[in-house]
């Protein structure tokens, strides 16, 4: 059988996904080109690895024998990297990262930093929103992950290194920029533009509408920071978006930040890894590097 490692990265990438269109964007290649890897790899296998049902595909039992076999197999070369960057040091060595798509506002300042103190490092850096990444930590795909809200359905060491304020924003010229002390309840009369249901950023307000009782009229939701940020300008409704997310100077974004009871919501930015992982060196020395850096924010304890 005549199989190659990146037939099995396309495969795993679409049984990932579940979808051939969001595997090639995720791979940066012609959905053609995904079409064919795996129709290549189906006829070595000898058996078909998805079938499809109007426009939903699913694994055959022949695909998830193989997804397990792919997964394994990436482990153990993941391992054989790791041995052979271990044996270089932090002279050499690959480091893959993922982070949610907020964290993309300081990751790569933090990242600029690392390379500075060890330029021949590799660096993948992965963006995705929540539920992308919680599948990626299921199939052990990257060294470490940034994100708010480790998922509590998963087995996972976490650790806070950097706060994470979220804050009411609204169109620089509302009437309610620059009073004092608004009420939450004040802002039942107002419309929202929130994140996507499952975003990070959504969870923890959701969480502080609910523990106030509070429940939003919401107009609009939209999967972008910067999306939501041009429907507030253009206004839209008000939103909450974390502090990270927005220019020193918002009013340059035309948007304006609120003083609400109960905000900037507190929250925490954390590195995330499957427990049980042993980390590369550049792994480990990322991971070390991240609790004691930080651009943006004060850092916070660990528990």
């Amino acid at each position: 059988m005549k199989v190659t490692f990146h037939q099995l990265l396309v495969f795993e990438t679409v049984a990932r996904r579940l979808s051939f269109t969001r595997a090639a964007e995720e791979m940066g290649l012609a959905q053609p080109t995904i079409s064919a890897q795996v129709r290549q790899l189906s006829n070595e296998v000898g058996m078909p690895l998805f079938e499809q049902i109007g426009k939903t595909i699913s694994l055959t039992d022949a695909g998830n024998e193989l997804l397990e076999t792919t997964r394994t197999v990436f482990d153990q070369w993941a391992r054989f990297e790791m041995k052979i960057a271990d044996m270089h040091g932090l002279k050499q060595g690959h480091l893959r990262l993922a982070c949610v798509t907020t964290a993309k506002y300081f990751v790569p300042e933090i990242l600029g930093k690392f390379c500075a103190l060890y330029p021949d490092i590799e660096v993948s850096l992965e963006i995705a929103n929540r539920a992308a990444l919680i599948e990626r930590l299921r199939g052990n795909l990257d060294d470490l992950t940034v994100m708010m809200l480790p998922p509590e359905e998963l087995d996972v060491e976490k650790s806070p290194f950097m706060s994470n304020p979220l804050v009411v924003v609204a169109p620089l010229h509302h009437p309610l920029v620059g009073l004092k002390h608004l009420p939450l309840q004040r802002l039942q009369r107002e419309r929202f533009v929130l994140r996507e249901t499952g975003s990070g950023t959504r969870l923890r307000a959701q969480s502080a509408f609910d523990e106030a009782k509070f429940e939003p009229a919401i107009r609009m939701q939209l999967g972008t920071n910067e999306a939501i940020k041009h429907a507030v300008a253009a206004g839209l409704g008000l939103s909450v978006l974390s502090r990270h997310s927005l220019h020193a100077d918002p009013s340059v974004d035309g948007i304006a930040t609120l003083d609400v009871a109960g905000f900037p919501l507190a929250d925490d930015w954390y590195v995330v890894y499957p427990r049980g992982k042993r980390l590369s060196t550049v792994g480990q020395a990322f991971y070390d590097f991240l609790r004691s850096t930080s651009p943006q924010a004060k850092l916070v304890d660990s528990p």
